[in-house]
Parts: structure tokens; C-alpha cells; sequence
């Protein structure tokens, strides 16, 4: 049996990384080790998972990999609201509002595919329908209502990793300048046949990868204590075309999201004061029951945060590439979106740690 086992390594310990251990994990002929820099627990800026609202919002356009990726991950996430509530995910009801006004700025052509009143999406989400003219709010053109999910990440990214122990992964931390030191650092001393590459926003300076067409997109974020009990956003704000409101209840007491923003190409990594104060204004307006009808003031503030989305030009990287004789199967590029194309992506991930075996990807025992 041992000629038949194969040696994978897992670059990155993100909800892209994780995901994609737990599913490969799930072949027992398969032995991972995960390595990574950063780890479920971590606040850094190079780590962008621990910072995400996180919820599924659909945004890939029709026929992109990036729908597929989502389609294929909703039921997941799904499951684990239902049936395993210590993973930290539930469910929100959700309103998407839409002002014509919006239109081609950056944040509407972010959330183009969410804004439309007949997405691709409306048959993939629960209670989905189009608000009627009546319950629209001033100043808003048109609404959609449906259930979604909104994940705590201080409990999702570690239940992941616990799963993929519970598996048999073996997580250890470790820094690679080159995506092939990986074969060096498997668990058991010996080469790793197969790397997966899930390092995010870091690919665009790894070497072997050296993707540049990858670059930050930044966004801020304020934690706070209120409980709205709803999960909403809007197409666009009057401060700015790269600016955006977005309002999220993590699961089981992690706090209110309060955002945000899209700065594509800046990387810096602490929080501006008064984009902060833009971001509290423009929710407790959207949702005035935040702050217990004091306002800002009444906000009670967590944490401020920022984390930069791993953006690519031509949206998330999920291939096979034989580099100096072993296959990488790359996995990052994600931008905003890492928690709901996750699982679509992973089960990407098998196919093709499957498809490089059978093209002479070997144990290398």
C-alpha cells in the first residue's frame, strides 16, 4: 500500500488552503501537510481570511470559474448552518439595495451580479424575491431580499483546521521563498510528489509563481458589539467611488461587520481614522438600529481592521502547472470572495491533484 500513497503539500493555511486539505484529505491514499506562514489565530496583514466579513454575496458572472466556484459551494455552507453548528456559520436574512445613481463605479461593477433583480443566483438562495416598489426605502431603486449565511472566522478557520487534523493533516508553520521548497517540507521526511499552491496575495512574489497580475485590494472594516440581526448592503456611497456599506452579524457572538471599502493597489495596512468614521456613519444610516438609536455614539466598538483582499486581473487561479519536473496546483487569486468559492474551489483543487497523478505525478517515497 505504501507505493501507492502520494505526498502533498499544502502552501497556505487560509479558508482557501484549509478547504482544499480537508477535501484532499478525505482520500486515503493521500498524505498533507499543510505549511504556512500564518495560521488560524493570527491577525496579520499578510493573512487576509482572519479579517473577512465573512458571508456569501454571489458575484461571479455568468460562465466565469468563479461562478462555478460559488454555485458549488452554497449547499456546503448551507450544511454546515444547518447540521454543524460549531463550525460557526449562520444563517442571515439578507437585503441587497441598488440606487441607479451607483451605476459604474467601482463598488456597482463589484457588485454588478448581486444588484441585478434576476441574477443567475436567485434559484441557488433561500426566500429569494425582488422587494416591491412600496418597501423600498428613499433614495433606493430597487431591492432583493433573500437568506444567506454569515461565517465568524475565530471559529471557522480554526473548526477547519481541527477537520483536517481529525483527517490525519499534519499543519505545521513554515516560510518559502520558492512554491518548490514545499517538496522539502512534507511531514514525513520524504518529498512531496504534488504541491498546492494556496498563498493568496504572497504568489505575486513567490518565487516559480511571480504572478503579477495579482495585486491588493484593500478594504477596512469596524467590529462592533451590536446584534441588527439582518445582513445588508448597498450599490454604491456618496464618499467615494471606491468606497462601499456592507453590514454582517457573524455567527455566535463575533460581532457586527461594519464596512468598507475596495482600494485596489494600496497596501497600507492600518486603518484610517476617518475612513472609519465613514464606514460607522454610513451603516448606522443604513441600519439605524445599530448603536441603539444614539448613533455612532453608540456604537460599541470591537476592533478596527484591515485586510487585503488577494485581487487578480482576470479573477481567482485554479490550475495544474508542471514546474521544474512537479506539479503545482494553484490555488489563489480569490480577491473578496475566498470563503464562498471555498469549497467549489477545493473540490477544483481534487480534481486536478487527480488529473496530475494520472499524468505521471508520482509518490516520491
Amino acid at each position: 500500500m505504501a507505493s501507492q500513497e502520494v505526498n502533498i503539500t499544502v502552501l497556505g493555511a487560509g479558508v482557501v488552503g484549509l478547504t482544499s486539505a480537508l477535501l484532499l484529505s478525505r482520500n486515503p491514499k493521500y498524505r498533507i501537510t499543510v505549511v504556512a506562514k500564518h495560521m488560524p489565530g493570527d491577525y496579520d496583514i499578510e493573512y487576509a481570511s482572519p479579517w473577512a466579513g465573512a458571508n456569501y454575496f454571489p458575484v461571479g458572472k455568468p460562465e466565469s470559474n468563479l461562478q462555478k466556484f460559488e454555485k458549488n459551494t452554497f449547499a456546503e455552507l448551507k450544511e454546515l448552518a444547518t447540521n454543524v453548528l460549531e463550525a460557526g456559520v449562520h444563517f442571515q436574512d439578507t437585503l441587497m439595495y441598488n440606487r441607479n445613481k451607483d451605476f459604474g463605479s467601482d463598488t456597482a461593477d463589484w457588485f454588478a451580479e448581486l444588484l441585478k433583480t434576476d441574477p443567475w443566483w436567485k434559484d441557488l438562495m433561500p426566500n429569494f424575491r425582488v422587494l416591491s416598489t412600496s418597501e423600498l426605502p428613499p433614495g433606493i431603486d430597487s431591492a432583493t431580499a433573500f437568506t444567506s449565511v454569515c461565517i465568524n472566522t475565530a471559529i471557522y478557520l480554526p473548526w477547519l483546521a481541527g477537520q483536517c487534523l481529525k483527517n490525519g493533516v499534519i499543519i505545521r508553520r513554515g516560510i518559502t521563498s520558492h512554491v518548490l521548497d514545499a517538496v522539502s517540507l512534507h511531514h514525513t521526511g520524504s518529498k512531496a510528489s504534488i504541491i498546492v499552491n494556496c498563498t493568496g496575495l504572497s504568489s505575486l512574489k513567490l518565487g516559480g509563481v511571480m504572478d503579477n497580475t495579482l495585486y491588493p485590494g484593500r478594504g477596512q472594516i469596524v467590529v462592533v458589539r451590536d446584534e441588527p440581526n439582518v445582513m445588508v448592503s448597498i450599490s454604491g456611497t456618496d464618499d467615494g467611488g471606491d468606497e462601499a456599506t456592507y453590514v454582517m452579524q457573524r455567527a455566535a457572538g463575533g460581532g457586527t461587520i461594519l464596512g468598507g471599502c475596495l482600494q485596489k493597489g494600496k497596501w497600507e495596512s492600518q486603518p484610517d481614522p476617518n475612513l472609519a468614521m465613514r464606514i460607522m456613519r454610513r451603516c448606522v444610516e443604513l441600519v439605524p438600529s445599530l448603536g441603539g438609536g444614539k448613533g455612532v455614539d453608540g456604537l460599541s466598538i470591537i476592533r478596527h481592521g484591515v485586510g487585503l483582499r488577494p485581487m487578480r486581473k482576470d479573477g481567482p487561479r485554479v490550475e495544474k502547472e508542471k514546474i521544474e519536473g512537479t506539479w503545482v496546483v494553484h490555488c489563489y487569486g480569490h480577491g473578496g470572495y475566498g470563503y464562498q468559492s471555498s469549497y467549489g474551489s477545493a473540490k477544483e483543487v481534487v480534481k486536478l491533484v487527480g488529473e496530475a497523478l494520472e499524468q505521471g505525478g508520482r509518490a516520491k517515497l
